[in-house]
């Protein structure tokens, strides 16, 4: 693991995992700050909340730096934890100028806030703790990181062929949430030295394409990860 090259046996664990925080605060604080510069130079609105939505789920690769036998190696979810009570505060408060408004929402309204991206942080804050460094979290994560972040993007861009439920996608949308979503799940259980059952990610791969066809707006992010969830104590 990554945590374990030289200089690290320098510092105590506590301080260590400490600095990778800082670091990984960094990282999804930076991506919102750099996404609202470019909204304000006229990047569209609608992508740059898939954008946040993809880099900031893929922060868990910071759990490979962290010393696992600390218990401030949950402090991981800082950023997330720190975004939930901003989304909570912002979705009640925030004016239309508000970055958080401008890089995570569609249509610019803060209450939108209160829904899709505050079910996110949840959902980290969750997989972060309990499910810590789990093949189940980083599965979940996957799919709804890349799958779920990138097919919008593909859906009402070139989208043809629509269909609705409790809300509108597309059938080019879900093709892409089944490759993006897979490839993702794939990628973090890989770098994470994990034990690939390509049959298994398949299934999953399967049941949240479906399960992210038939969701109600939003709601998504908290079914996607439930549906893994649920497969992997079936399995």
């Amino acid at each position: 693991m990554l945590s374990q090259l030289v200089w690290r046996d320098s510092v105590s664990p506590a301080y260590y995992n400490v600095l990778i925080t800082f670091c990984s605060f960094v990282y999804v604080f930076g991506v919102v700050a750099l996404m609202d510069i470019a909204v304000k130079k006229g990047f569209p609105q609608d992508l740059s909340r898939k954008v946040v939505h993809v880099a900031a789920g893929s922060w868990l690769v910071f759990w490979l730096l962290y010393d696992s036998s600390h218990w401030t190696k949950y402090l991981n979810i800082s950023a997330a934890f720190v975004w939930t009570i901003l989304l909570l505060i912002k979705g009640f408060t925030a004016k239309p100028d508000d970055e958080a408004v401008r890089t995570m929402t569609r249509f610019g309204d803060r209450k939108e806030l209160l829904r899709g991206p505050l079910y996110f942080t949840l959902v980290m804050n969750l997989l972060g703790t309990y499910f810590y460094s789990t093949p189940f979290a980083l599965t979940a994560m996957g799919f709804l990181t890349w799958g779920d972040g990138i097919a919008p993007i593909v859906g009402t861009r070139y989208g043809k062929h629509p269909y609705k439920i409790f809300s509108l996608k597309t059938i080019e949308g879900s093709i892409t949430f089944f490759v993006c979503g897979l490839f993702g799940a794939v990628l973090f259980n890989s770098i994470f030295g994990m034990n690939l059952n390509f049959q298994f990610l398949l299934i999953c791969a399967a049941v949240t394409t479906i399960v992210e066809g038939v969701s109600p707006k939003d709601f998504d992010n908290i079914l996607i990860p439930l549906a893994i969830y649920l497969l992997y104590l079936l399995f």
